[in-house]
């Protein structure tokens, strides 16, 4: 899988992309990740990429010229599955949308700054537009780097357990159960007397058990969604 993202600050996505899963999957050659700098295809004598917005209101707006020749600067290289743009009023962002973008072999992901972006460049060059939660963050940067580890690290041959993410939160539509590991009695907390049963069949009843009443609970949004898929 090829990731380019496209950002106004590139310094904030050295860190996130550079440790953990994500540099495992760029060592072992799973994943192939770029940082381009907006600003570097400026036409601006000042290597500017905003402007001010037509009509009042606060806040500048990305222009349409650099962000256009990156795109297409980089499509003449690649062909693209999906160019995204990370925004507010994307849709949300969740494990479903993780695990269709993981299937996906090119993407470019253009970091919504400022007030946004010129909306002439969402209505001819975005193809998905994707918002992590429902509140404002100083860039898209943060974000990309969210998307970006979420489908990274579902790449067959990025987890030494691949079955490990098939567990994960949010899979089926249910939190994951409670974990627990030795000692079996720490200071008179004890783990479960059945997961030492040995039993797999009643184990696997018993987290399933576990992740439906934690989800009923926490995210009564998430049961009903668990519900409704299981009629």
């Amino acid at each position: 899988m090829r990731i380019d993202i496209i950002t106004v600050l590139p310094e904030i996505l050295s860190g996130p992309l550079d440790y953990s899963i994500i540099k495992r999957a760029r060592d072992k050659g799973l994943a192939e990740i770029y940082i381009h700098n907006l600003r570097d295809y400026s036409e601006d004598k000042h290597r500017r990429v905003d402007d001010y917005a037509y009509s009042r209101g606060a806040g500048m707006v990305m222009t349409v010229q650099p962000v256009e020749k990156a795109i297409n600067t980089l499509k003449k290289e690649t062909e693209y599955d999906e160019i995204i743009f990370t925004t507010p009023d994307g849709q949300l962002f969740d494990q479903r949308e993780a695990n269709i973008l993981s299937m996906k072999r090119n993407l470019i992901i253009l970091c919504g700054h400022y007030k946004g972006v010129d909306q002439r460049i969402r209505d001819h060059f975005i193809t998905k537009e994707i918002s992590i939660g429902d509140y404002v963050l100083t860039g898209g940067e943060l974000a990309a780097a969210v998307i970006t580890d979420s489908i990274v690290r579902l790449i067959p041959g990025v987890m030494s357990d691949e079955t490990s993410a098939l567990s994960d939160s949010f899979q089926d539509n249910l939190l994951s159960p409670p974990v627990y590991t030795r000692p079996f009695d720490y200071k008179g907390m004890k783990v479960p007397e059945i997961l030492l049963s040995g039993n797999d069949k009643l184990v696997d009843e018993w987290k399933h058990r576990l992740a439906v009443e934690r989800t009923k609970k926490l995210r009564p949004d998430l049961y009903k969604k668990y519900l409704k898929k299981g009629k």
